[in-house]
C-alpha cells in the first residue's frame, strides 16, 4: 500500500495526540496497532514528544494470531500482556490504530477464546470504567492497508482518500473542523437529553425504548476518530419491538447480513440472519448479549458508502444503530458483557425518529429547526 503523503500523516498524528486524547506534559501514552502502520506510529511519537509526554508502544507482526491460534495453549490463550495490563491500569491515554495484515482470520477453537475472554474480563471492567471518566482517554482509529481496502471493495488510493475525509484530514485544520462538529451536535445532544421516550421507525422496524437516569452523548472525535454520532444506553429493560438491520454485520472475520431481532421488555427474545445464523447463534449464548448496551445516530455524512469496518460504518449519515451487550458507564449503561456488537439501519428512505412522541428525525437527517418546539 503506497505510504499516505506526510502531511496527512502529521496532520493525522496532531490530531489525534492533541485533539483527541488531548496529551499534557508528563502523561503516558500506549499506543498499540501493527507494524504496517509504522509511518503513523513515528508520527505519533513525535507529537507526543511535542506535546511533553511519554509514549510507549505494541505492534503486532504479520503471522502472530495464526501462530497462536495453531500453536497456544489455553494458558497462553489466558496471557495478559504485562505492558497492555499497566497501561489499561495507570497510564493517562491510549491510542488504538488499527492496521490489520488480514481480516478473515478464522476464529481459534471456543474454549481458547472463552479462555481469553475470562482473562481479560477484569482489564475489561476497568478499561470501560478508566474510559467513563476520562482518567483513561483514549482513541481508536484505522490506518489504511491492503486488507482494509479489499474488504471494503476499494483501491488502496480510494480507501486512503476514504479515511483521511472521514478523519477531515482533508481540511488545513481538523482541528476546528472536529469542534464545529461538537457545536453541531451538541444542540441535538441537548435535546435529546430532555427527552426520555424515543422509538425508531422504518418499513421494516419498529423498536422503541427509555432513557430514564441515562444520557446521551456527543461522540465529537475524541474517543473514536473518526467520529459523528450521538449515542446512548437504554435502560436495559425498557427495549421492546423489532428491528431490522440491512447493513451486514461482522463478527470476528464473519459476515451476518439481514439481522431482525425481536425483543420484550429490553431482552431479546428471538434472532434471524439471512445468512451468518451460526455466528448470531454462537453470540446469543455470551452472558448479557441478550439486552442493548447502545442505541445511537450516525451524523458523519463524509462517510458516504459501506466499508464493512464498524468504526466507520457505525457514524454513517442517515443511518441508527444498537448494539448488543456492554454498556456505556459514562451513559449511565449498566449491561455488563464481553461483547459490544453494533448493528446498523438505513434510516435515509421514509425512517424516522422520535423523541417523546415528536418527529425529531426524518429520511436521514436531524429536523434541527424543529427541535425544541
Amino acid at each position: 500500500m503506497p505510504t499516505p503523503h506526510p502531511d496527512y500523516l502529521s496532520r493525522y498524528a496532531h490530531l489525534l495526540v492533541n485533539y483527541c486524547v488531548n496529551l499534557q506534559p508528563g502523561e503516558r501514552l500506549f499506543v498499540s496497532s501493527t507494524t504496517l502502520a509504522e509511518p503513523l506510529i513515528t508520527a505519533i511519537y513525535r507529537e507526543a514528544l511535542k506535546a511533553g509526554g511519554h509514549c510507549e508502544f505494541s505492534l503486532s507482526t504479520r503471522g502472530r494470531s495464526e501462530a497462536l491460534r495453531e500453536y497456544g495453549s489455553p494458558d497462553q490463550f489466558a496471557y495478559v500482556p504485562t505492558l497492555y495490563e499497566r497501561a489499561m491500569n495507570e497510564f493517562e491515554a491510549y491510542i488504538n490504530v488499527m492496521g490489520p495484515f488480514d481480516l478473515r482470520q478464522p476464529p481459534a477453537a471456543p474454549e481458547l477464546e472463552a479462555a481469553r475472554r475470562e482473562a481479560l474480563r477484569p482489564l475489561h471492567d476497568t478499561y470501560f470504567a478508566r474510559t467513563a471518566d476520562r482518567r483513561l482517554k483514549r482513541s481508536m482509529c484505522i490506518y489504511p492497508t491492503p486488507a482494509l481496502a479489499r474488504e471494503a471493495g476499494m483501491t488502496e488510493e480510494e480507501y486512503t482518500d476514504f479515511v483521511f475525509r472521514a478523519c477531515k484530514l482533508d481540511q488545513d485544520d481538523p482541528r476546528a473542523a472536529w469542534l464545529d462538529v461538537r457545536e453541531r451536535q451538541q444542540a441535538i445532544v441537548d435535546h435529546l437529553n430532555g427527552c426520555t421516550t424515543f422509538r425508531y421507525v422504518n418499513d421494516r422496524s419498529d423498536i422503541s425504548f427509555t432513557t430514564n437516569g441515562r444520557r446521551w452523548i456527543n461522540s465529537d472525535g475524541q474517543t473514536n476518530m473518526p467520529s459523528g454520532e450521538v449515542y446512548t444506553s437504554p435502560e436495559e429493560d425498557s427495549v421492546n419491538g423489532t428491528i431490522y438491520f440491512d447493513y451486514p454485520a461482522i463478527r470476528n472475520g464473519e459476515e451476518v447480513r439481514g439481522v431482525t431481532l425481536e425483543v420484550k421488555d429490553g431482552e431479546i427474545q428471538s434472532w434471524k440472519a439471512e445468512s451468518g445464523q451460526k455466528t448470531l447463534d454462537e453470540t446469543f449464548e455470551i452472558e448479557g448479549t441478550r439486552r442493548f448496551g447502545e442505541a445511537a445516530i450516525g451524523t458523519n455524512y463524509d462517510i458516504d458508502r459501506f466499508s464493512k469496518q464498524i468504526l466507520f460504518d457505525e457514524k454513517i449519515g442517515g443511518t441508527v444503530h444498537m448494539a448488543i451487550g456492554q454498556s456505556y458507564a459514562q451513559a449511565g449503561g449498566k449491561n455488563e458483557s464481553s461483547v459490544h456488537w453494533d448493528m446498523i439501519a438505513n434510516m435515509r428512505d421514509g425512517g424516522k425518529v422520535y423523541a417523546d412522541d415528536q418527529i425529531i428525525y426524518e429520511n436521514g437527517r436531524f429536523l434541527i429547526d424543529r427541535l425544541g418546539k
